[in-house]
């Protein structure tokens, strides 16, 4: 067993020989105390389900309470699943959907950052497993997509990730050994993923550990990418290659 998973934070939790209530505490709040657990209880008990402009009221007065920063308008859907929110900050005007997860655990990550008029759509997944998660303004991930992070995805400004995209950084095992099960056997990390502005992820792209996608790029629907690209590239494929250069084509191309 490798000693990176030995003392990874979720088996730690699963190891620990104590409460069901410390287990949960640890991985919902982290290590803020009862009085941290019972705020949250509270809030989401009361609030999280409630439908209407009633719902949305309230949870604008008392959420902020949960995170570590929230801008002004920001709006907050219904059924939001929150870990250890006090590392996550939210700007202006930024709009999360109903039944979205923002997943911010880890023991020493910097956590989730959403930046101004940020759209984050309904049922969709931002999940750090001992990463971070940092998206741009105006950045708008659409319904039904996974971030996964156990190092970094930097999504910059003026992006669109159209639904059921899935970003995975980290989460590669060596499998050399098959006297142990590969969960055991040491991660592997080719450094995350970044997007920078200006980006548009077709519906059920996957963009791959170690990709850097540069400015105004395009990728098809369901391409992979697992490589990088260069600014301004169309790109579509499994796996995604270069199809066009936006800046030597004459008319839009549809994707």
């Amino acid at each position: 067993m490798s000693e990176e998973f030995k003392h990874s934070m979720q088996k730690k939790i699963i190891d620990e020989k104590k409460s069901s209530l410390h287990k949960y505490s640890s991985i919902v709040i982290g290590e803020k105390g009862f009085f941290t657990l019972i705020k949250y209880e509270f809030i989401t008990f009361f609030f999280s389900w409630i439908p209407g402009a009633l719902g949305l009221f309230v949870r604008k007065m008392f959420y902020p309470f949960l995170f570590r920063k929230v801008g002004g308008g920001v709006v907050f859907g219904r059924n939001l699943t929150l870990r250890q929110p006090h590392k996550i900050s939210i700007g202006d005007n930024t709009v999360i959907d109903d039944n979205v997860v923002l997943d911010a655990k880890g023991e020493k990550n910097e956590g989730i950052r959403l930046g101004d008029n940020v759209y984050v759509g309904r049922n969709t997944i931002l999940s750090c497993k001992g990463g971070s998660i940092y998206l741009g303004d105006y950045c708008n991930i659409s319904a039904n997509c996974t971030l996964l992070s156990e190092t970094k995805i930097r999504i910059g400004k003026y992006c669109f990730v159209a639904g059921h995209c899935y970003l995975v950084a980290g989460g590669n095992h060596t499998f050399d050994d098959i006297s142990t099960p590969i969960m055991f056997q040491p991660s592997i990390s080719k450094g995350g993923i970044q997007i920078e502005d200006d980006v548009w992820l077709g519906a059920g792209a996957v963009v791959l550990d170690g990709v850097s996608i540069k400015k105004g790029c395009i990728v098809g629907a369901a391409s992979v990418v697992t490589k990088s690209f260069k600014e301004y590239s169309v790109i579509l494929g499994y796996p995604a290659w270069k199809i066009k250069d936006r800046r030597k084509q004459k008319k839009a191309v549809e994707v």
